[in-house]
């Protein structure tokens, strides 16, 4: 699974990154080939898993903004076996231990709000592993250089992503991949 991760996000480096679910169709049509899923619940993730990948598309999907599931092993098996994305993305530690011992591709978002964050988030890593990194705002090169250094894990840019500048900036300094809700970008 994870291989082919970064071979998607390598041949095209913008995650259509899909907060409010009108923006849906949007985002499938996009040239992006890999969406982040930033909204759903118990009901509708079934439907919006397969529709996303009845298109080729790789959907990750962040847990911890699913309406109606719990935070835990159950919930992440449930989702694993019944709707079955291409993975997770969280900001729990936990949940990450959960889904690696799951086999599920996990990705951990990391909130960079200074530099004890940097460190908590990097020491994060090193203890849970994830297959990826997500790091918020993106456009702070020296973190994301810093991040993929001392990890070696690949990284993706997220949040305050504007225009192809950031996208350029967040590249150079190392990151694989760049998220974004901004429809314009996905065009980039």
């Amino acid at each position: 699974m994870g291989n082919k991760f970064y071979s998607k996000i390598q041949a095209n480096p913008i995650v259509a990154a899909v907060k409010d679910i009108s923006k849906l169709e949007s985002a499938i049509r996009s040239p992006s080939e890999i969406m982040f899923l930033l909204a759903g619940n118990i009901f509708n993730l079934k439907s919006i898993v397969d529709r996303v990948k009845n298109e080729d598309m790789f959907i990750y999907i962040h847990i911890d903004l699913m309406e109606g599931f719990s935070k835990d092993a159950v919930a992440l098996k449930y989702i694993n076996e019944n709707i079955k994305p291409d993975g997770i993305i969280t900001t729990k530690s936990n949940l990450i231990k959960i889904a690696k011992d799951l086999d599920i591709f996990a990705i951990q978002r990391l909130f960079i709000l200074d530099s004890l964050s940097l460190e908590t988030g990097i020491k994060a890593i090193h203890a849970t592993k994830p297959d990826a990194i997500e790091i918020l705002p993106g456009i702070m090169p020296k973190v994301i250089k810093t991040i993929h250094q001392e990890t070696r894990i690949p990284v993706i840019a997220g949040g305050l992503i504007k225009d192809k500048e950031d996208v350029i900036e967040s590249l150079k300094a190392g990151a694989m991949g760049i998220s974004t809700t901004r429809e314009e970008v996905w065009y980039f």
